[in-house]
């Protein structure tokens, strides 16, 4: 057995648009090992959740290849119903939204028993008393209450707490959090996090962290994979890409974080948006259009995802020649009012 808990090769998933088919996520290679933190960031649009849904197998209407073996097994060829033996069982997923999520009309504690019933991993007489036993290990006070209530009743950061006891009912090998703290306040955000980072300790499981908040990234990540356009651009561990961010991409996200030192300062804001699948040039560099300062002949024309140090990967030789903070072309392009920057007010 593979020492990778799961290997993703060559991923691409496209959708049919006025019938054509567009990839949402191109050629995606990476791996997790067991009981390792790997987190996904980018923008909105950048393919974080297509990708976590292509790994769960649970795109119905999209093209999915390549190759995601899941501890030396590609998953992608199994039939639906061993899929439904390994999602929920040997592998979950946390998902963004806890209330549709959950099924409005069944009690808490149903909906745990539920995964439970389908995997049968306890007796049947087991069941109930193990899913209020869940809800106690995922920190939900008075349990009992809690599962005998329906989802609306529930505060936001109780319901993602109940999403999670239902992805660790069955003790899965991967997790995947699909942007598992949005819209809960810092308090409860930490909690979960701390949840999440417990789960693993003491199930041994690996972890997909899909997320646009770098703070989570230092905080809970080993290994960190920035993806924009649908593409994988620089993958390091945290510690690396924090203090050598390569990418353009990456280094534009970093530099767009607030901190002290910027105090009347000016914030640094990235131009433009994440194009359209049927709109986005699919040859050269993606991020190309929203870096003006660097001219199209420094960019590669089919550009790789390469090792430039040992575990650092980047995508396309224009980190070369990106230097946010000392260039001179950033200056004359803000003159020139091609180039944003706001204060700390959020004033132009």
């Amino acid at each position: 057995m593979s020492d990778k808990l799961l290997q993703v090769e060559g991923l691409t998933t496209s959708f049919k648009i006025d019938g054509e088919y567009y990839p949402a996520v191109e050629d995606v290679t990476f791996d997790i090992g067991h009981n390792e933190v790997l987190a996904l960031v980018g923008e909105s649009g950048s393919g974080k959740s297509v990708t976590a849904f292509s790994l769960m197998k649970l795109h119905k209407k999209a093209r999915v290849e390549g190759s995601v073996k899941f501890e030396g097994k590609n998953i992608l060829d199994a039939k639906e119903s061993e899929m439904n033996k390994i999602r929920g069982g040997e592998f979950s997923m946390i998902f963004q939204d806890p209330m549709t999520a959950l099924n409005p009309l069944m009690r808490i504690k149903h909906q745990i028993i539920e995964t439970l019933d389908i995997h049968e991993t306890k007796k049947k007489s087991e069941r109930e008393a193990y899913a209020i036993e869940l809800l106690d290990r995922v920190g939900i006070p008075n349990a009992q209450r809690v599962g005998d209530a329906y989802p609306h009743e529930l505060s936001g950061g109780m319901r993602q707490r109940v999403v999670i006891a239902i992805a660790i009912a069955n003790s899965p090998k991967l997790l995947i959090a699909d942007e598992p703290t949005t819209a809960l306040d810092v308090t409860i955000q930490a909690q979960i996090l701390d949840l999440i980072r417990d789960l693993k300790n003491d199930l041994g499981s690996g972890v997909l962290m899909i997320t646009h908040d770098l703070g989570v990234v230092a905080e809970m990540a080993d290994r960190v994979a920035v993806m924009y356009a649908g593409q994988i651009v620089e993958l390091a561990t945290v510690t690396e890409l924090f203090k050598n961010p390569l990418h353009p991409y990456t280094r534009s996200l970093l530099n767009s974080l607030p901190s002290e030192d910027m105090l009347g300062g000016k914030l640094h804001v990235i131009q433009g948006v994440v194009p359209a699948l049927n709109k986005m040039d699919r040859t050269g560099c993606r991020f190309a259009p929203r870096i003006p300062w660097i001219s199209a002949d420094e960019h590669e024309h089919n550009p790789q995802l390469r090792e430039v140090t040992p575990g650092h990967f980047v995508r396309c030789t224009c980190y070369k020649n990106f230097f946010l903070d000392s260039s001179d072309k950033i200056t004359k392009l803000v003159e020139e009012e091609q180039f944003e920057m706001i204060d700390e007010g959020g004033n132009n």
